[in-house]
């Protein structure tokens, strides 16, 4: 499912997306996706994209998106677009993106960067950790993008 791009993935034009971006669309990013999608702000919906995409989720990504009442994107791991990145309006990486990694046009672009470990590389204790602080960051941008739609809707239209 390599270069599926956010409009044949189901995103109304009408919505505005996040972009969740790691090296392999496995562990964190998924979850970013699954996460923000269970309660995302009206008119928003995330995607998520590796730079060099796994041929499968990681064996322990589901099972840790259950524990928390939450299911895995319905997509495998995809590669990173230019469309996907024209498209997104918050685009943000796990802190796994090196220049080795990185499409060049990444990092022209504003984004910002989490810095979370790589889960797959841990047990699942520190697993846990990982998806919770992911958890708290994704609430947070939910939080962050309702507060600036409700601020821009206060303003009105501009002239």
């Amino acid at each position: 499912m390599a270069g599926t791009t956010g409009a044949s993935r189901g995103l109304a034009r009408k919505e505005r997306q996040v972009l969740f971006v790691c090296v392999e669309n496995a562990c964190r990013s998924l979850m970013a996706e699954a996460m923000f999608n269970a309660n995302p702000p009206p008119g928003w919906r995330a995607l998520s994209a590796g730079t060099r995409p796994a041929s499968a989720p990681n064996p322990r990504t589901l099972p840790m998106l259950r524990e928390i009442g939450l299911e895995a994107p319905a997509h495998p791991p995809v590669a990173l677009t230019s469309e996907m990145l024209s498209v997104s309006s918050v685009r943000v990486t796990m802190g796994c993106i090196d220049d080795a990694s990185c499409p060049a046009r990444l990092k022209e672009l504003d984004y910002r960067d989490w810095g979370l470990p790589d889960p797959a590389k841990l047990d699942d204790v520190r697993f846990r950790e990982v998806r919770d602080q992911l958890r708290e960051r994704v609430e947070g941008l939910i939080r962050e993008l309702r507060l600036t739609d409700d601020r821009t809707k206060a303003r009105g239209p501009t002239t």
